[in-house]
């Protein structure tokens, strides 16, 4: 599935936990920062979510600016199993309502 692109940022953003979030950096190609969605706040998968940064590993809540955009990486969840509040390796509810804690 395509990225939801540049043009798809803030309130426009829709992602699932699995997703990739990327944040752009301040030249034209150049990734600053990307990391895992890893959980997720609202059911309609708007901001903000829960990302696991790739440079650390830490988890913190993010709220996208419109220098970052989403790249899906997993397939559609099954509409009866689509839950906004499920952990991307089954589908049992995150602790803590969505919010994954920093490690």
């Amino acid at each position: 599935m395509p990225s939801t692109g540049p043009e798809a940022t803030g309130a426009s953003m829709r992602a699932r936990v699995g997703d990739e979030i990327v944040v752009r950096g301040t030249t034209a190609e150049v990734v600053a920062r990307d990391g895992e969605v890893v959980g997720l706040c609202h059911p309609d998968g708007s901001p903000p979510y829960d990302v696991r940064w790739a440079e650390d590993g830490r988890v913190t809540l993010y709220f996208p600016g419109p220098d970052a955009f989403i790249r899906h990486l997993t397939p559609s969840p099954h509409p009866a199993r689509a839950s906004a509040h499920t952990s991307p390796a089954s589908d049992e509810p995150v602790a803590g309502g969505g919010h994954v804690p920093a490690r």
